[in-house]
């Protein structure tokens, strides 16, 4: 039973509000001045206050002081036969929660009454009643889905459920809800391994999604031919629901237009975001430009090492000629990140800028690695509110809002997102197979059929190939790849880490945002 407190030297003439409330089941107690209000909170626990304003002895703005002293998170509401502007202003610097003007009506007490003491049940309520409605649509979409548009909004559905658990954890879907992204990254699987080659094409197709090496070609391209000013920004590991999350500080700033695209495979940063700013993919990478293809092995920033070069021949070979400067940025730790939030005016002047953000991918390898990190980010819904806690506070957020006030357009994506692995698959491969827990690729690479793909026609995948034998194994689901060797160990060892390199909605469907300062 929640206890509210109604404190007014006129109590008598509100006895009707009293019995209502008592009627629909709350514990009302009364006072008639603030001295007595004071001494009641002190010795009882109330969940509510109504604070008349104007009363005999202690006013209620002073009232109101005191009683948010004893206890800042108890909500108190004024009611008062005073409309000036300036009391409203005044109650409102002194943190009052809500305002009634007398007379007030019956319906109006019982809806402070339910926002502040019953909101919490109430939207737990309509969310269990709201995802069982939807539960059956959802699972016959996840069972039916045959094209591309049908898995975005599949996954759409399903992180939208996410964020809407995130707020109400205590209504107990969880365990269902994971039960759903299990059902639908496995039929994912099954649909990528049916359908991914035939996207890969120079010019996409009618009816095919985008994938890395159009992005350029169909976001940031058009607005330099416009002659428009672009700040191309990729933030390396960057999933749909971290996006979701961080949108709502953005929008305070700029109008977003959001699309999606599929990442290539492997959704890995050396593949897919090198393909991201060359606009071609892995093998013709190679092909073209051997100088800057990366290697298996080598370090991230050999591996990226040529990004400007790669985007300035795309360029070159799509005739564009800039009206102004290029440059290149990538943000990889906080010192650096914050010298060029301090100088982000300077950025405006450039008739394109691409800043690569590698800050959460950092944190998601970090986490397995760092006791601390996977305190902090136990499971999905921390994991999203470290994201957000993150870009809260860091030098992209400062960019962001420094270029607002110039006309300027940002293309913010991703190269890959990232998956939550719980469930080890053992692999087979010699000295030289790539490292990655959710990829390898060697020299007759093996693996369960049940957690993986094998493709061994990498020139089909538009992969470079380095020997007649060489193959790629790539993980599905949540699946993560460990060899043989002391196998108890390492599944230990990196069960429930974020990885990317394999096949998942969270790894291959990406989000890209068109931003317009307002």
């Amino acid at each position: 039973m929640h206890r509210i407190l109604w404190v007014d030297d006129e109590i008598e003439l509100l006895e009707p509000h009293v019995q209502i409330l008592r009627s629909r089941g709350y514990h009302v107690e009364t006072a008639t001045s603030g001295e007595d209000a004071l001494a009641l909170v002190e010795q009882k626990q109330f969940d509510l206050v109504f604070l008349d304003e104007m009363m005999l002895g202690m006013s209620g703005l002073e009232t109101l002081q005191l009683l948010k002293r004893l206890d800042p998170y108890r909500p108190v509401v004024m009611v008062t036969k005073n409309e000036q502007e300036s009391l409203m202003d005044e109650a409102i610097g002194r943190s009052i929660d809500d305002y009634l003007t007398k007379p007030i009506s019956p319906s109006q007490v019982l809806a402070v009454c339910k926002k502040y003491l019953d909101a919490r049940l109430l939207q737990q309520q309509r969310v269990t009643r709201e995802y069982l409605r939807d539960f059956a649509q959802l699972e016959a979409s996840i069972a039916q889905a045959e094209r591309w548009e049908e898995w975005v909004e599949i996954y759409r559905g399903l992180v939208q459920w996410s964020l809407e658990l995130d707020v109400h954890p205590d209504v107990g879907l969880d365990q269902t809800l994971a039960e759903q992204w299990r059902q639908a990254n496995r039929l994912f699987a099954r649909f990528i391994e049916g359908n991914y080659p035939r996207w890969l094409t120079d010019r996409p197709k009618e009816g095919n999604p985008l994938v890395s090496p159009h992005i350029a070609d169909r976001f940031v391209l058009p607005l330099l031919r416009q002659q428009r000013r672009v700040v191309f920004v990729v933030v390396d590991c960057l999933r749909l629901d971290q996006w979701m999350v961080i949108e709502s500080l953005v929008r305070q700033y700029y109008t977003t237009e959001l699309h999606h695209y599929c990442s290539i495979l492997p959704t890995a940063t050396i593949y897919a975001r090198n393909a991201l700013f060359a606009g071609l993919f892995p093998a013709d990478i190679e092909r073209y430009y051997p100088q800057w293809a990366p290697e298996e092995g080598e370090s991230e920033t050999s591996q990226n090492a040529h990004e400007p070069d790669l985007l300035q021949e795309l360029l070159r070979r799509r005739g564009i000629q800039l009206q102004g400067k290029f440059e290149y940025i990538k943000i990889y730790e906080t010192e650096f990140g914050k010298r060029i939030e301090s100088d982000a005016q300077r950025l405006v002047q450039n008739a394109l800028t691409a800043i690569v953000v590698s800050a959460l991918d950092i944190m998601a390898h970090s986490r397995s690695d760092t006791a601390i990190l996977k305190e902090i980010a136990p499971d999905e819904a921390a994991y999203r509110s470290l994201t957000y806690s993150w870009f809260q506070h860091s030098s992209l957020w400062g960019i962001l809002r420094a270029l607002a006030s110039h006309d300027v357009t940002v293309v913010l994506t991703t190269d890959h997102g990232a998956v939550r692995c719980l469930r080890a698959a053992q692999v087979v491969g010699d000295r030289q197979t790539s490292t990655c827990l959710r990829y390898k690729i060697g020299r007759n690479v093996r693996a369960d059929a049940k957690s993986t793909i094998t493709i061994t026609e990498l020139e089909r995948y538009r992969l470079p190939r380095h020997s007649p034998v060489e193959n790629l194994v790539l993980a599905k689901e949540d699946y993560y790849l460990v060899y043989p060797t002391d196998f108890h160990h390492y599944a230990a060892k990196y069960r429930d880490s974020f990885q990317h390199g394999g096949i998942s909605l969270e790894e291959m469907i990406l989000p890209i945002v068109i931003l317009s300062p307002k």
